[in-house]
């Protein structure tokens, strides 16, 4: 069934362009996407004016946008609001009066089909919106929200709060009290913003299956991460750009990690890796490289600087570079949730992959068919070595690979969000 026209409205936490991590490849590829058959307007929160500036794509793709500045928060603020506040941090971080005048503004003058909230920091306008008078009348034009759940973050701060609970020294401890007292804030929280918003979307059966636990019978629509794999596809590398790195093996870089590095999931598992994992590699593979492509790196990572082994980039342009330079890819995560772009990204390269099962988790895969999984120091450090050592191994790898990636193509995937608006009108 052919979608109709629709006046869809965006909120997302920041600018989607450039589309350089995951909440903002998922946003851009949403709009730009859809913005082929649907009028789309953008309300988003920036850091600066000079974000919108630089946002030519958007301009082009979007009728309007407009932007807020991100609301200041105090640590003083933030410690008080994780003591004795019952909203979570992160149904707190964005909200701001600012915004949500504006957001009165546009629903009262734009005429929307459908109010598309990306993730859950901005999911508490949602909430205002659900108890407010206004809410009623504005049903009369089939006016609908749909929240798109990029994370189940109740499942991820879970998730995060047994890791750190296990782990050795203070500061774990810390996390863990935080993670605590957030996975039980977001609970109830998650569990409004499905009751208020018309529907839902998530980006895998597990995390609809989590939602389903929080809001037994709610409806979930599962619209997976995309890519645009031609992009990736037919990259050729520029070896100039990744000039500096000391190379290993058939002139490439061993084993390559992306992810925003200042994310909690993705610095536990580079910590992880770094610490547990290539020290047995190195045993057997003692040239192998260990390197780190994402912007923000945390400071725990700092362990890690000096080290001749490994490498720490820091916010690159384009991560296809690295990507196309790596041996094997890796995806050592031990917490988290949704699904992970990264893996997209390697399979569309045709990599040959090595990932927890946490790491794959959401995708269709089989262990020894799209990539190898592996869960403990040892089985992994055994799987990167297997791989290393057998060039066809990891070009059967990394064909199965591509095809899922082109399975996960935006264009696959875009008429699933459509078809929700559709079934709502009618």
């Amino acid at each position: 069934m052919k979608a109709k026209t629709m006046r869809i409205l965006f909120l997302t936490p920041q600018l989607p362009y450039p589309p350089h991590k995951g909440t903002t490849m998922r946003n851009y590829y949403l709009i730009a996407h859809l913005a082929a058959r649907h009028e789309i307007d953008l309300l988003t929160v920036v850091e600066s004016e000079d974000e919108l500036r630089r946002s030519t794509p958007l301009t082009t793709l979007c009728r309007r946008i407009e932007g807020v500045a991100v609301p200041k928060r105090s640590l003083s603020r933030r410690a008080a609001d994780t003591l004795f506040s019952p909203w979570p941090d992160m149904g707190l971080r964005l909200w701001s009066p600012a915004f949500a005048t504006r957001l009165d503004a546009w629903r009262t003058d734009g005429d929307y089909d459908v109010v598309q909230v990306e993730g859950i920091e901005l999911a508490r306008y949602v909430l205002q919106d659900a108890s407010s008078k206004r809410r009623h009348a504005k049903r009369a034009r089939s006016e609908q929200y749909v929240f798109d759940d990029h994370n189940c973050e109740y499942l991820l701060q879970q998730r995060t709060f047994e890791t750190d609970l296990h782990a050795l020294g203070a500061r774990r401890w810390i996390g863990a009290a935080y993670s605590f007292a957030q996975w039980r804030k977001l609970c109830t929280f998650e569990a409004s913003i499905c009751r208020a918003a018309d529907h839902i979307l998530a980006v895998s059966g597990a995390d609809a299956a989590a939602l389903q636990r929080l809001v037994p019978g709610l409806g979930v629509t599962v619209v997976p991460n995309g890519i645009d794999v031609e992009s990736y596809a037919t990259f050729i590398p520029d070896p100039s750009r990744v000039g500096h790195l000391a190379l290993t093996g058939e002139g490439t870089t061993g084993l390559v990690f992306t992810g925003t590095m200042d994310f909690r999931p993705n610095v536990d598992a580079a910590l992880w890796f770094a610490q547990e994992v290539l020290p047995l590699i190195r045993q057997e593979e003692p040239g192998v490289r260990f390197v780190v492509v994402g912007q923000k790196p945390h400071r725990r990572l700092d362990t890690l600087r000096g080290r001749d082994d490994v490498t720490l980039t820091g916010a690159v342009d384009d991560t296809r570079p690295f990507i196309a330079k790596a041996v094997v890819y890796i995806v050592p995560l031990r917490i988290g949730g949704g699904t992970r772009f990264k893996i997209l990204e390697a399979a569309a390269m045709s990599k040959a992959m090595v990932s927890t099962s946490l790491g794959c988790e959401g995708f269709a895969v089989k262990h020894g068919q799209e990539l190898l999984i592996a869960d403990s120091p040892r089985e992994f450090a055994d799987a990167v070595i297997a791989l290393l050592r057998d060039p066809a191994r990891r070009a059967e790898l990394g064909a199965s690979a591509r095809a899922l990636a082109r399975a996960c193509d935006w264009k696959n995937i875009i008429p699933k969000v459509e078809e929700r608006y559709v079934k709502r009108e009618a």
